[in-house]
């Protein structure tokens, strides 16, 4: 029997910092390197992992490689979304790390959705005609071997990072970008509706993604994890589930995905802290077929702080303002 224990984890812009600046990369992988301990996770799904640049090489996941040293994924292979010269984002990088074999792997940015074309209301100047309303973040598609004795076994490990409910930046109307003060409340609103246009165009793409992959083999056993910035009531989460009740069409029962934190009690289910209530915004949902080798999750939140709170700032609360989320299969 293989067990496979496998965790998505917002590492909240894990970067090195300037000398002197804190927190210091040391001070966060102090608080951080036991969580990733605690993991024991065969394939990790991480997220906001920034990149870091050394004289005459490419940039590369030092900092990410250095929270791992001493783990279970010591040495792990780091399969990563990447820009066209084959390094690594500066900021922001999706990473599946696992010591298991990655047989393939690919990412994807309106590959499968065109990119939304809109034209902005309140722009300063006025837009012209519609213009791209571009998403930031790729999707991250991996195909692990699972089973050293048997192998063909694939498992699809998809991960995500969509788009924040910050709101976009719309031309003239933001005053002060650091504090976030907009000119006007319509325009707020506005950057906000883009927001979410960018996150349903990934959420639909990943959709898109699992359906293709199910047309190529109805018995795929798939698995997307991430950050999606959205409740698990909120239609990105509803769009990649495409549950029964929704799409009215029991045929596509076994294209359903399952949140896998439906069996963690409700006051315990959230990953992040937001005006003294806990969010539920980090996911791992599974094919249907996975569900007879699911054996529990795990949500590791005791230690997070209200990041909305006066004075809560990183130098405060050095480790990272998401919950990792755990779940453990056994494979016969």
């Amino acid at each position: 029997m293989t067990q496979i224990r496998i965790a998505t984890f917002n590492l909240e812009n894990f970067d090195e910092t300037a000398a002197g600046a804190r927190p210091s990369l040391k001070e966060r992988i102090t608080l951080m390197k036991p969580q990733i301990r605690r993991l024991r996770a065969d394939i990790a799904c991480f997220q906001e992992v920034h990149g870091q640049e050394r004289p005459g090489q490419p940039r590369a996941l030092l900092a990410l490689k250095e929270l791992l040293a001493g783990t279970n994924l010591d040495g792990a292979s780091l399969t990563s979304t990447k820009p066209a010269n084959d390094a690594v984002f500066d900021v922001r990088n999706l990473v599946i790390a696992t010591q298991l074999p990655v047989i393939k792997h690919q990412q994807l940015k309106n590959d499968l959705v065109a990119e939304p074309r809109y034209q902005r209301l309140t722009a300063t100047p006025p837009d012209a005609g519609p213009v791209p309303i571009g998403i930031e973040r790729p999707i991250l598609h991996a195909q692990i071997d699972i089973d050293h004795a048997e192998p063909g076994r694939l498992l699809h490990v998809i991960t995500v990072h969509l788009k924040s409910k910050i709101p976009s930046d719309i031309p003239g109307q933001v005053i002060d970008p650091q504090k976030g003060i907009w000119r006007t409340a319509d325009s707020w609103a506005e950057g906000s509706f883009l927001s979410s246009m960018k996150r349903m165009s990934q959420a639909l793409e990943v959709r898109r993604l699992i359906d293709q992959i199910l047309d190529d083999d109805p018995d795929a056993r798939i698995i997307v994890a991430g950050d999606f910035n959205a409740e698990p009531q909120e239609v990105p989460v509803l769009a990649i589930c495409g549950n029964v009740e929704d799409t009215n069409n029991g045929d596509l029962a076994t294209r359903v995905l399952v949140p896998i934190e439906h069996t963690i009690p409700n006051e315990a289910r959230y990953t992040l802290f937001h005006h003294g209530r806990g969010q539920m915004l980090d996911h791992m949902l599974v094919t249907r077929n996975l569900l007879a080798h699911y054996r529990g999750s795990e949500i590791h939140n005791e230690i997070l702080h209200d990041d909305s709170i006066a004075f809560a700032t990183d130098i405060k609360y050095p480790e990272s303002d998401h919950a990792p989320v755990v779940a453990t299969f056994d494979f016969d």
